[in-house]
This record gives C-alpha cells, structure tokens and sequence, in this order.
C-alpha cells in the first residue's frame, strides 16, 4: 500500500497543450492517432501510458492498475495541439503528403480536425538542415529576436486554446553536427551568442530555450544538440522546468537495445555488428545529407559501447567493429526497412551469426513515444520533478542524464526505472526483483 511518502503532484485540471515542433510524419501521426483514440475508432497501440500496467507490492496481492489509473496524467480529452513548421501544410494535409495513414480509414474521417491545425512560422535555417526548403518560416535580424518571437508564439497559443499547461515535443529534422563549445556551457554566453548569430546556436536550441524561459517542458526527440548543453540544463533547474530528450528510439536502436543486453548477460562476445536502414521520408532525405547523418551517426554508435562495457570486457567486445548506414531509398516512403547483421561468437570461440531485418513504420513506431512524453513531462512538471528526467530515458536512443553519469541504454533496465520512478512519486515500494520473501529467506 502507498505510504507516507508519496509526492505531491498538483492534479492535472484543465487543457494540455501539446506543441510539436515539426508537422510531418510524425507529428501529424501522432495527433491523428489521438483523435481517432479519443473518438474511440482506434487504439493506441505502443503508448505505455494508455495500455501498460505497473505491478504494485508483492507478486501475490495481484495490484496492476493500468498506469493511466496509477498516476494522475492528463486525459487524452483534454489534450490541445499546436506545431511549427516551416512547410506551410496543415495537419490534413501533411498526414497525406506523408502516406503514413490510410486516407479513407484514418484521415478522411478527421479531415476537419485535422485541418483546423495549421503550423505557426518556423524558425529555419537551411544551413543547418540542409536537404529542406522552407516558406513559413520566422523573420528577425538575430536569433534572440527569433527566440522572442517563439516565447510569444508559446503565450499566444496558450491564451487563445485556454490551456492550463503547455509541453514541447521536438518532431522535427535531424540537424547538423554540432560540438558542444564555449556557447553553450553558460546562460551569458548562449544569450550573448543568440544576439551574434553565433553559428554554433542551433534552431532548436531556440526552441529549449524560448521553452524554458516560459515555463514548458521540451522534450527533444532528434539528435540535435539542443537542450543537452549546459546553459539549457541550468536554466531548467533555475526555471524548474523538465527537459529530456535525445532521439525517439523507434526501429533498429530499439532492437539493438534488446539484443545486446543478451549478448552481455550470457557472456557471448561480439565481433562486428554490421547496420544499414533504407527509408524514403521526409527523415530520410535529411539524413542524405552527410552533416545532418553526422548527428544520427554519433546517436546510435554509442549504444553498444555503453551496453556492452568493451574497457570491463575487452576479450568480449574489446575489438567490435560497429558499421551504421542510412541510405534515402524514396520508394519506401515511411516503411522503413532496418537490416543488422552480427558476428557473434560463444564457447571456445566458435562463431555464430544472427540476422535481422525489420520492416517497420518509423511514425507507427514514434507516434506513441510523442505522445507517453508529452503526459509524463507534465506529470513531471506537476511533481516538482525539474531539470533533466533521465526516468524517461525508455524512449530514447542517447538518454540526456547528469553531468558524469553515463547514459543507461539497456530497454528493461530502463522500463525498471521508468516504473519505480512512478512508484516512488506515488509512494509505493520500489520493486527489485529479489523475490526471497516468498522462500522464507526474509
């Protein structure tokens, strides 16, 4: 039973607004599908929020409420959306453009809500995505006057839908490799460099920062630098604001953060590990680009080496040779395909291999992640809980934890933490697996 040290967590009263930035594949497949859930014609498969449950105590007094039961989320019925985008297309629009959704079964019959969400003019730089043109895009001399105008944006939109609580969610392109510099690591510097168009400030650092000067969580779900920096990260716990991020983990990363754990947990070494996607999506195009797949590249590199520990287990993984490619291939569109091959090998050496190949929907797969981090950020937020949330780590490929920490990739490993976080807010016990007290050893 939960004890005295629940968390106060304020009651989630009134409108959510949700503000993507980016209107396409994901985006609007994510705002679609919750409109279909909401008018009960479809389910929202892949949302932990609206489907999972959360074992409570002991395995024999049978507690798993539904988690949308345990801790007090928003309601999909009060959910609000809004987004920026530099390509002008609505909501009804983009879903075509993109081919994710069936038009007649999951389009057509919310073409009038779907159309009423028209993208409010992106701050965009071709310089930093260079495979996109953009006409609805913001004015301004510096990147500060554009920031500004992202703060008034925010204001705007929360006045004219009646929200009590807005959250960001970044949906957008993947942009250019950036390295952390001197811009970055103080408030004073970051703004100094906003007002001189330091080229080292990215658009979407824009958004973090125009988010958390209003109060807005921001989740960031591309591999951007952006709100992982330590201006952003002070400014946070300043404004005791939630910020998490990086990369959805959706096809591929999410598999690898399976299997590697297995291979780990058996003590069977890896020799090479071989990745390569084709998809034909907007993403796709993007990561065409050699800069912008620079930035993929170092997001989904670093799992294996932070699962499989090579400097702990040099004779298993010591000398592992990890290839990624990503290849636009335009007729897939969003069905994108993710091909792995990996050398593996077991006792005595011998050598073994295992193939995959998943054929998967990268916005089926991400849609649902946009909309569990849109509910817990707030929730987060409600509980006092600022500054990076490294709970919510489940749902993406590079976890932005504290400075000195290693990121945790293993999936279960972070599902356990997703869960006894929840737990531990509502004041339940932390559930660890040892089980002994079923044996008569406690």
């Amino acid at each position: 039973m939960a004890d005295k040290g629940a968390r106060p967590i304020a009651k989630a009263e009134g409108r959510l607004g949700v503000l993507t930035v980016g209107l396409g594949a994901v985006a609007s497949t994510f705002i679609a599908g919750v409109e279909l859930a909401r008018r009960g014609v479809a389910k929202p498969y892949g949302s932990l929020t609206q489907l999972a449950t959360i074992r409570l105590g002991k395995r024999t007094e049978a507690r798993t409420p539904l988690i949308r039961d345990f801790v007090p989320l928003a309601s999909l019925d009060d959910l609000v959306f809004g987004a920026w985008d530099p390509i002008p297309d609505n909501a009804y629009e983009a879903a075509l453009k993109c081919g994710v959704l069936d038009k007649h079964e999951h389009v057509e019959p919310i073409g009038a809500f779907l159309k009423g969400i028209k993208p409010m003019p992106a701050v965009f730089d071709r310089s930093y995505v260079k495979r996109l043109e953009g006409t609805n895009v913001k004015g301004g001399k510096t990147k500060r006057e554009q920031a500004e105008a992202l703060r008034q944006d925010i204001r705007e939109f929360k006045a004219k839908n009646n929200c009590n609580r807005l959250v960001i969610v970044w949906c957008a392109s993947t942009e250019i490799f950036i390295a952390p510099g001197a811009a970055h690591q103080t408030l004073a510097a970051f703004e100094k460099a906003m007002e001189s168009n330091d080229v080292t400030i990215a658009p979407s650092m824009l958004y973090a920062w125009a988010a958390m000067m209003e109060g807005v969580p921001f989740m960031n779900g591309a591999p951007n630098l952006c709100c992982d920096i330590p201006a952003i990260e002070h400014l946070a716990r300043d404004r005791k604001v939630a910020i998490g991020g990086k990369d959805f983990k959706t096809g591929q990363t999410m598999l690898k953060t399976v299997l590697a754990p297995m291979f780990k947990a058996r003590m069977l070494g890896v020799a090479g590990w071989y990745s390569t996607n084709i998809l034909g999506n907007r993403d796709g195009e993007v990561l065409d680009d050699p800069e912008s797949f620079k930035t993929k590249e170092e997001s989904k590199l670093g799992v294996l080496e932070y699962i499989l520990q090579p400097q702990v287990y040099p004779e298993l993984y010591g000398n592992i040779f990890h290839k990624v490619r990503i290849n636009y291939y335009p007729p897939r569109g969003d069905n994108k395909e993710g091909w792995d091959n990996i050398d593996i090998f077991g006792w005595l050496g011998y050598p073994m291999q295992i193939k995959v190949d998943f054929l998967c929907r990268d916005s089926i797969l991400a849609a649902p992640l946009v909309l569990d981090l849109a509910l817990f950020s707030d929730l987060a937020q409600r509980a006092g809980m600022s500054g990076v949330q490294e709970w919510l780590s489940f749902y993406f490929k590079s976890p932005q934890v504290a400075p000195g920490l290693y990121p945790e990739h293993d999936l279960f490993i972070q599902q356990t933490k997703l869960k006894n976080t929840l737990r531990w807010m509502m004041g339940e016990e932390q559930i660890t697996h040892l089980g002994v007290e079923y044996y008569g050893e406690a």
